[in-house]
């Protein structure tokens, strides 16, 4: 038997993230309102991710694990981008910067540009 953890989108943009034996069953589940008191006030729900595990242990692992992410990691894995799954496991303070669009590529040198002001006279 298989187990499953997933991740919902629910309508206003958080996630809920969960493990089931029967991911069909949970779905309808959680799409009739009555299941979950956090997913039914915020339908329409979408399946954002999934995965399978061989015991019922690993799914729930890995259900608390993903529950304490930041939306950042959320969405890298829901996207399988591993670059910024990567990226948001470290700690801020690891980070470059807060945005991986200024960055550059990942793990590249940082380089520090110094540029004088003109509006300073040079008294030399």
């Amino acid at each position: 038997m298989a187990f499953w953890t997933y991740m919902l989108r629910c309508a206003d943009g958080k996630f809920y993230t969960g493990h089931t034996d029967d991911l069909e069953r949970r779905m309808a589940e959680h799409g009739s309102g009555g299941y979950c008191k956090f997913t039914s006030v915020r339908r329409p729900l979408e399946l954002a991710w999934c995965e399978t595990f061989p015991t019922r242990e690993e799914a729930l692992s890995a259900e608390f694990a993903v529950k304490k992410w930041s939306q950042a990691k959320k969405r890298a894995l829901i996207a399988g981008d591993w670059k910024k799954l990567s990226y948001f496991s470290k700690p801020p303070k690891e980070r470059l910067s807060t945005s991986l669009e200024t960055n550059g590529e990942i793990g590249a040198p940082k380089t520090v540009r110094v540029e004088r002001s003109r509006d300073i006279e040079n008294t030399e």
